[in-house]
């Protein structure tokens, strides 16, 4: 017998996240889920008048497939999947992970072959740009030792969050979306080094409420590529390409990252010089869920955190396009609240959030108190 959370969630993935209308052709990558998640997806995408494809990956058979690496290799998979995509006008990205340090001992040269020939162009240029798209993790054991939970713990936490009322968080961030199109500068300041400040006028500014993620729960922009200046430590633990880092630290100059330390500050200088635009910032964004309030290790529900902001080294989106490019697309999480140091967001030189709160009257509504009442 299938969980009946499974169809609350695809439900909310195909009626609200992507709305997928009759005739629309829906690819539903799946990875480690139960084949029994994906055919209800399969099923509720007919139901919609859809067409759903699907392509099921495995995290060690993709990790032996970097590690194999080749150009001629990796041209081709990428054409491949490019003309599979451009077809598309739906993706559902389901992905759990067994293992998140899985691919820790891939080379940086090879997995950058991958990066440059498929993952970039397919799903960073592409996917993310024309089609309608939604991308979720599945709970797994490994994300519920991560989370400091039982795994029937998290699952139910889990489904909590991934169903929340998605349209009244869309309707309480609207005043900051509006706040941040009429403003100029942003600060950010906190305990020990951080302060930094940025501009982001005339860059577009993206709410996120369930459409693009699940979780989901952040309003995001880029800042102007060359106004970055200060300093920022982050207080969150990160994963990225399957390696673990811990308080890293970046100095920043005219838009520039001229210094990063960290747990592993070799590891962290080798992503940032992975080409030029990753050690410029691609994305700043202010997150508000109430229900993610401690970091695992997992980029889609960290960087929702309440309280939380989270800077990006490398590529733009470009619904929120500042100009910069790169292969590199690292979130990287600062929580705010006072039991995790406190912190102050300033628009224009106006204190708007204290210790993760907004206390400005109008952004109120987007506190965790209100978001669940």
């Amino acid at each position: 017998m299938r969980d009946p959370r499974f169809r609350k969630l695809a439900d909310l993935l195909v009626d609200y996240s992507t709305r997928v209308t009759k005739g629309e052709k829906v690819l539903i990558e799946a990875s480690s889920i139960p084949s029994e998640m994906v055919g209800t997806l399969i099923e509720k995408v007919s139901e919609n008048g859809g067409l759903p494809f699907v392509e099921i990956k495995d995290q060690r058979v993709q990790r032996s497939l970097y590690l194999s690496a080749t150009e001629e290799q990796m041209k081709l998979l990428g054409g491949f999947e490019m003309v599979r995509m451009k077809a598309m006008d739906v993706y559902i990205g389901v992905r759990g992970l067994d293992n998140s340090t899985e691919t820790a001992d891939v080379p940086q040269d090879r997995m950058r072959i991958y990066l440059d020939h498929v993952a970039h162009p397919v799903h960073f240029e592409e996917r993310v740009n024309n089609t309608k798209w939604c991308v979720l993790r599945w709970p797994t054991p490994s994300m519920a030792q991560a989370a400091g939970m039982s795994t029937e713990a998290f699952e139910d936490f889990y489904f909590e969050v991934c169903t929340m009322d998605y349209a009244k968080m869309a309707q309480a961030q609207k005043p900051l979306k509006t706040r941040l199109e009429n403003c100029r500068e942003v600060r950010i300041s906190g305990p020990g080094d951080t302060d930094i400040s940025f501009r982001i006028d005339d860059i577009p500014v993206i709410p996120c409420v369930g459409e693009y993620n699940i979780p989901d729960g952040e309003t995001f922009t880029a800042p102007v590529k060359d106004s970055v200046n200060g300093v920022i430590h982050f207080n969150t633990p990160t994963i990225y390409q399957g390696q673990p880092f811990d308080d890293i630290q970046l100095v920043f100059k005219d838009g520039k990252c001229v210094e990063a330390t960290g747990s592993d500050t070799e590891g962290v200088n080798r992503i940032l010089d992975t080409d030029e635009g990753a050690r410029y910032v691609g994305e700043f964004s202010i997150a508000y869920n109430p229900h993610i309030r401690k970091a695992m290790r997992d980029i889609l529900f960290d960087e929702k955190i309440a309280g939380s902001i989270h800077f990006t080294p490398g590529q733009a989106y470009e619904m929120a396009d500042n100009g910069n490019r790169s292969n590199v697309h690292w979130d990287m999480v600062l929580i705010q609240r006072s039991d995790t140091g406190g912190g102050e967001l300033y628009f224009d030189g106006e204190l708007v959030r204290k210790d993760g709160l907004f206390i400005t009257d109008d952004l109120q509504a987007l506190n965790p108190e209100q978001l669940l009442s």
